[in-house]
């Protein structure tokens, strides 16, 4: 559910963005191609992942 309401968000998001001559006249074809609304570095569903590679996993 988390998924779909973030497609939807990032298309609305789009959709205003394109919708503005200035980014939507220099584009392509093949640009509108590459466009997906599954874009979703923007957010970590998961939490954020802290990695310290000096500590031990294990300690002995």
């Amino acid at each position: 559910m988390l998924q779909n309401a973030l497609v939807y968000v990032n298309t609305l998001m789009m959709e205003n963005v394109l919708t503005e001559p200035a980014w939507s006249a220099p584009m392509a074809p093949a640009d509108y191609r590459g466009l997906t609304p599954l874009i979703y570095f923007h957010s970590n569903p998961d939490g954020p992942l802290n990695v310290d590679l000096e500590r031990r996993l294990i300690s002995r």
